[in-house]
């Protein structure tokens, strides 16, 4: 008993800074996060545009795609009410490199705990990927505002369901990779917060009323 005591007071309380709130803010005015994998800086803005016109709050440039961090820059600046950063951040270079640029979002598949330090230290927003408990209270001791659940493949609503009941009752959940209309709900019943859209809203050569037809039908979902 001791222990767990000890465990749960060493855990950094970020739930209440002003990372964590911005996040659990535009989560409130829309449960899905924009993951523009491929996205280019000539499209940038009018993609930008088009996402926060439907009711996207938060926009993620994965950072394999072309020239992510330019796509970035003119995200935030055209959109300096959205929280704008990126995904597939693997090092703590990387991390250095969003913020310079203006991004105030980190998300990685995996549990980096020094990725997941470096952002908070710099008061940004970050969403480790996890599928397990142990990398879950890994990434929240490291400082973690929220869990990525990815491949959500992997963790199923009853998975979700399951580690909700264990960790910290304010954790915002958040599976990505293979969500669909068809799967939100039962998520949501199981304690889903949010989900994470890629393919499913932008995929490169996707004409702007494609994507604005896609995310108006996921919001609505």
């Amino acid at each position: 008993m001791h222990m767990t005591n000890l465990s749960t007071h060493n855990m950094q309380n970020t739930s209440h800074t002003p990372a964590a709130s911005t996040l659990r803010r535009h989560l409130a005015d829309c449960k899905l996060v924009a993951i523009l994998r491929g996205l280019t800086p000539a499209e940038a803005q009018p993609v930008g545009d088009v996402l926060w016109q439907a009711g996207f709050r938060i926009i993620e440039v994965p950072l394999n795609s072309p020239s992510p961090l330019e796509s970035i820059q003119i995200l935030r600046q055209s959109l300096p009410h959205a929280l704008v950063g990126a995904g597939t951040v693997m090092s703590v270079a990387d991390v250095h490199a969003v913020y310079d640029v203006g991004g105030r979002l980190i998300v990685s598949p995996n549990c980096n705990v020094e990725v997941i330090r470096a952002a908070v230290g710099l008061g940004m927003v970050c969403l480790p990927g996890v599928v397990t408990p142990t990398e879950a209270f890994a990434a929240l001791d490291a400082g973690a505002q929220g869990l990525k659940f990815f491949p959500a493949d992997l963790v199923p609503p009853s998975a979700v369901k399951a580690m909700r009941a264990v960790l910290p009752a304010d954790c915002l959940l958040i599976p990505v990779g293979g969500i669909t209309p068809a799967n939100m709900p039962a998520y949501l019943q199981a304690g889903a917060s949010g989900f994470g859209m890629g393919s499913n809203l932008y995929t490169v050569g996707k004409s702007l009323d494609a994507i604005r037809q896609s995310a108006i039908e996921l919001i609505a979902a």
